[in-house]
């Protein structure tokens, strides 16, 4: 539901390799820091999910964000039966009134109901969707596994160049039990890169466990997800700068096809689901410790 997306030594010709850098912290997000350097987005949905963006006051007042000094919470209605006719279900959209370039972010949310996928479904997925002309290599250096590898948003269903990542407590009750985790995404005019640990994980870099005032990438091992500028798409001109985008929202392009739907499972239609269970939705929300960038 939120979106949230990411060469093998003899492909080495076809893939250009730039060592990673350190990288020193720039901004870091915590509690009310969400809504003072974030704009809560009043929009039609992109993906044309069965969701209604509302504004900054309308989020407060019906509890859809809360932020204390070491917490933010953002989450989705819970209580309103919708009429097929009428707008969807509440719900909010942040964007960071910042850009980012190169960069690496760090996100350590404790609990997350939905990351990107239906229902229950797991692992997680890392994603790139573009324009046409980026297709990845169907092999390359990372843990996950290549589900699609043309990126383009016109083919496949819009379904992009995901990865599925190894760990089955990426997304959803699994994640949430082990305690969350920690995403980290770096991204450069060469390469986009995905790593996920869990809470307890034993590897998790300390850099990383003990928020540090700088990282570096090199030690943090093989990513989950890898994309890498090839012959075939060049991640520079694909990718400019970049907003953190955090969202909540329901069916769409993507979870709302009706054969994705039923294959989790779930009798009838995603917008039906939607109109009629608003309790379903009491614990769809993040819980967000931290964000961090560092550039």
């Amino acid at each position: 539901m939120a979106r949230f997306s990411q060469y093998l030594l003899a492909l080495l010709p076809l893939v250009a390799h730039v060592k990673a850098a350190s990288y020193s912290l720039s901004d870091n997000f915590v509690g009310p820091s969400f809504l003072t350097e974030f704009a809560v987005l009043n929009i039609a949905d992109p993906t044309h999910g069965r969701v209604n963006y509302v504004d900054a006051a309308t989020a407060r007042s019906q509890n859809l964000t809360y932020a204390s000094g070491d917490t933010f919470i953002l989450r989705s209605d819970s209580s309103t039966v919708l009429s097929p006719s009428g707008p969807g279900r509440n719900s909010v959209r942040l964007q960071s009134n910042k850009q980012f370039g190169t960069s690496v972010m760090i996100q350590y949310p404790p609990h997350a109901t939905r990351l990107r996928g239906v229902n229950d479904q797991g692992p997680n997925h890392a994603t790139l969707h573009t324009s046409s002309g980026c297709v990845m290599p169907a092999q390359r250096e990372q843990t996950g596994t290549s589900l699609q590898l043309d990126c383009d948003v016109a083919v496949n269903g819009n379904a992009g160049c995901g990865v599925q990542l190894p760990q089955a407590n990426s997304y959803g009750p699994p994640f949430n039990a082990n305690g969350g985790g920690w995403y980290a995404v770096e991204r450069t005019d060469s390469f986009i890169k995905v790593w996920f640990w869990a809470r307890n994980d034993a590897a998790v870099p300390a850099d990383v466990r003990n928020s540090a005032t700088s990282v570096n990438t090199d030690s943090w091992g093989t990513p989950v997800a890898f994309f890498p500028t090839t012959a075939s798409c060049s991640i520079a001109e694909k990718f400019g700068p970049h907003n953190i985008i955090i969202n909540l929202t329901f069916c769409g392009d993507w979870a709302g096809q009706d054969a994705i739907f039923s294959n989790a499972g779930c009798p009838g239609t995603c917008v039906d689901y939607v109109n009629n269970n608003p309790a379903a939705f009491a614990e769809a929300y993040f819980d967000f410790a931290s964000a961090k960038v560092y550039q």
